[in-house]
């Protein structure tokens, strides 16, 4: 079957006692036994039964599994947040003392949790440049545990190649782990390029327009976890499902950071037209870029759909001729930028991606507003960028509200 059609046909676990053809909402925080040795065979994970809301929940595990029905993950968890997917893996893997290596180019939040949380755990991060992979591999230590990296970073839209940076990782015994949250699971099967584990914020393309908050962390089952010191123990009980049983019988369960049954329904709801929300927002986006491409006003811009792009071929090969619903270009100053923020009447001053809404945001002084304006011109982020995540509008409408407020 194609992804739509596996996405809506996704089966149930266990049927449900009415024959509903979306799963209910099950809001409630525990489950009740009939005896207790069937209360105590679940909490001992012998039976798969729910417990506590907290652990696990119907709703959310249909949600799950529809989105391991159309990726062929070995295991799917889903969270509150794109944040809490990502913190939650790195507690799971990583120890004091080990390393991850990373791009200096992550969303604003993905290096602050880097280059400050995780640190002040005795995790050191190593920043390099993943387009050069000779650099890359110049970096690697004994202690290196992981490469992590974002499909298509945000918001400098930059991509790795990907073959080459697994290639990296399966020579050194490292994860290689992705945020795949710009190139969704309809556009981009991670396990097939070599990704071990997957993170999504399912807030943005899942959730049909931005309706609720929620993270995906995704095990690819491809990763032999005794090379992970952390899980070495784990591995010699659980095998392949050494990370998994980690992340759900202790990290996931301790942090507390799970999706709430509400917001699982939306987003289960949500992934079952994101292939066509998907393909007109990136449609629209290619509009926009070509159109922003011949137009003098503007100073550069980004998208790696446009043919001029130093990313074309690699971004075409990875991700197909549609590569993301968002663009970046740049205006001479940071004035320049708020005064032709100001004057848009369609596209929505906010932050966020892939809203059903078109949205438009200057980076520098909202989501990096805590980096010096050094530290945010290492990070690819100067005052003169503005991101635009392209909706499901009618592209001629979006495209004279910009050329109007370029004016």
């Amino acid at each position: 079957m194609h992804f739509s059609t596996k996405v809506i046909h996704a089966p149930y676990i266990k049927k449900d006692s009415h024959n509903a053809l979306q799963m209910p909402i099950y809001s409630n925080a525990s489950f009740e036994f009939a005896k207790a040795e069937d209360m105590e065979s679940a909490f001992l994970g012998r039976q798969p039964d729910h417990v506590y809301t907290r652990i696990s929940n119907p709703t959310v595990e249909a949600f799950e599994n529809r989105v391991k029905n159309v990726t062929g993950a070995l295991g799917v968890t889903a969270l509150s947040s794109g944040m809490a997917a990502i913190s939650n893996v790195f507690f799971t893997i990583a120890e004091s003392g080990d390393n991850i290596i990373t791009s200096n180019n992550l969303f604003g939040n993905s290096y602050s949790f880097f280059n400050n949380t995780i640190r002040s755990f005795g995790v050191n991060p190593v920043f390099c440049d993943l387009t050069d992979i000779p650099s890359t591999e110049s970096r690697i230590n004994q202690n290196t545990r992981a490469i992590f990296f974002e499909t298509i970073t945000n918001p400098q839209l930059e991509v790795a190649d990907i073959a080459r940076l697994s290639a990296l990782a399966i020579k050194y015994n490292l994860l290689l782990i992705a945020d795949s949250t710009c190139t969704p699971p309809n556009i981009f099967r991670a396990g097939d390029f070599g990704i071990n584990v997957e993170v999504i914020s399912s807030t943005k393309a899942i959730s049909s327009g931005a309706t609720s908050l929620g993270g995906l962390i995704l095990d690819h089952g491809n990763f032999d976890w005794r090379h992970i010191s952390k899980l070495k123990s784990h591995a010699d009980k659980f095998g392949n499902f050494a990370f998994i049983a980690k992340l759900r019988k202790e990290v996931f369960r301790n942090i507390g950071a799970c999706l709430s049954p509400y917001h699982a329904n939306l987003q289960s709801v949500g992934f079952e037209t994101m292939d066509l929300r998907y393909n007109k927002a990136a449609q629209n986006c290619k509009d926009m870029a070509e159109f922003l491409d011949h137009d003098d006003r503007v100073s550069g811009v980004n998208y790696p759909g446009l043919k001029n792009s130093k990313f074309y071929k690699i971004s075409r090969r990875q991700f197909g001729e549609l590569p993301g619903t968002v663009l970046t270009f740049t205006l001479p100053s940071k004035g320049d930028c708020f005064e032709f923020l100001n004057r848009l009447t369609i596209m929505r001053r906010s932050t966020n991606l892939f809203d059903n809404k078109t949205l438009i945001i200057h980076p520098a002084s909202t989501i990096y507003c805590e980096y010096s304006k050094e530290e945010r011109a290492g990070m690819g982020v100067p005052d003169t960028l503005i991101r635009l995540s392209l909706g499901i509008e009618d592209s001629n409408d979006l495209i004279e509200d910009l050329n109007s407020a370029l004016k």
